[in-house]
């Protein structure tokens, strides 16, 4: 299987429906290497906004104006956003002064930007890389620890059940020519190297994947809940968030689950491998969360410190000690600041 590059999500802020769609035709027909798709704001990767609807706010905050009249504005504190940002041609703040600026008037200007953009999330692109090699040898790496070089260097240090560390700028064709070499002690990671949890890193991957990832046996049996991801909790969308409270409150089969959410066929796949994928949720009954047995046990389960691709979907593992009651929640993500 080739290692794959992912897909990257775009969120527009204060454009019109008109624009949008604009926007999305360019998308489809960008000549990069890298495809971007329309997404939320809330969970995109990078942002285009609409500089002409800018005001600023003091000197760290701006406000973008709604787009159309059924949307709201938005709020950006610019020392918290933690992602590629492109403001369109002209700026109606003057002394604003953004790092990307783009002409919405040009596939070229626009192009260009998402080229940009390429170069910024190249960290996330080489923890994608190594994510789809990992999913790919899953069963032969096991929860081992191991050091990947290219022709002698070094560019990852990968333990199966903890911390993972990856050159930034690894690409496709370097994970296909690595090395693997299976160690005995754990490698330090080196300080230029991106670091990452296993559970983290699936995620990334599971989320961005072009490929129905989801095991087949998914779409024929029971599912349940297994335990909530540990991951941030930003990092969920309300479709992972819904299903895991559905799967919380009694074990439901694909069908069912369809049903309950609405989520159509292809959507529910996508949303439910990631959660496979870092152990959330399980076709297996014996792998389920005490959920089923007792209301003190499922408050309490708490599994592995760091949740990873599962070895075999039968495999049963022991439980632990219950921890601590504590009250799951599933309380969806916050909504960007708006007026």
């Amino acid at each position: 299987m080739t290692i794959e590059l992912p897909v990257f999500l775009l969120g527009f802020g204060g454009f019109s429906l008109g624009q949008q769609r604009l926007f999305s035709d360019v998308l489809q027909s960008a000549s990069g290497p890298t495809q971007w798709v329309v997404s939320e704001m809330a969970g995109a990767d990078a942002w285009w906004v609409n500089g002409a609807r800018l005001q600023m706010i003091g000197g760290r905050t701006v406000r973008v104006g709604a787009g159309s009249p059924t949307e709201r504005s938005l709020q950006l504190y610019l020392p918290d956003i933690d992602r590629p940002v492109a403001f369109s041609q002209p700026i109606s703040c003057p002394e604003f002064q953004p790092a990307f600026t783009f002409d919405p008037e040009s596939n070229g200007s626009m192009n260009t930007v998402l080229e940009k953009f390429d170069a910024s999330l190249s960290a996330l692109t080489a923890q994608f890389c190594l994510a789809s090699h990992i999913v790919e040898h899953q069963t032969a790496l096991g929860t081992g620890l191991f050091d990947v070089s290219v022709n002698g260097s070094l560019i990852a240090v990968v333990d199966m059940k903890g911390e993972i560390g990856v050159l930034p700028n690894v690409g496709p064709a370097d994970l296909e020519q690595s090395f693997w070499r299976r160690r005995a002690d754990r490698l330090p990671i080196p300080q230029q190297f991106v670091r990452t949890s296993l559970s983290h890193l699936i995620w990334q991957y599971a989320v961005r994947t072009q490929r129905d990832i989801l095991p087949r046996h998914y779409r024929t049996g029971l599912l349940y809940f297994r335990r909530p991801p540990r991951l941030p909790q930003r990092m969920l969308k309300d479709s992972h968030l819904l299903l895991l409270r559905e799967l919380a409150l009694q074990p439901l089969s694909f069908d069912a689950l369809m049903q309950r959410t609405g989520i159509g066929d292809a959507a529910l796949s996508r949303a439910l491998a990631p959660l496979y994928f870092v152990g959330a949720v399980t076709a297996n009954p014996k792998r389920a969360s005490v959920n089923h047995r007792s209301a003190r046990d499922r408050a309490g389960w708490a599994g592995e410190p760091h949740s990873g691709p599962p070895s075999d979907p039968h495999s049963v593992l022991p439980l632990p000690a219950p921890r601590r009651v504590r009250m799951l929640d599933f309380t969806a993500p916050a909504a960007l600041a708006g007026d």
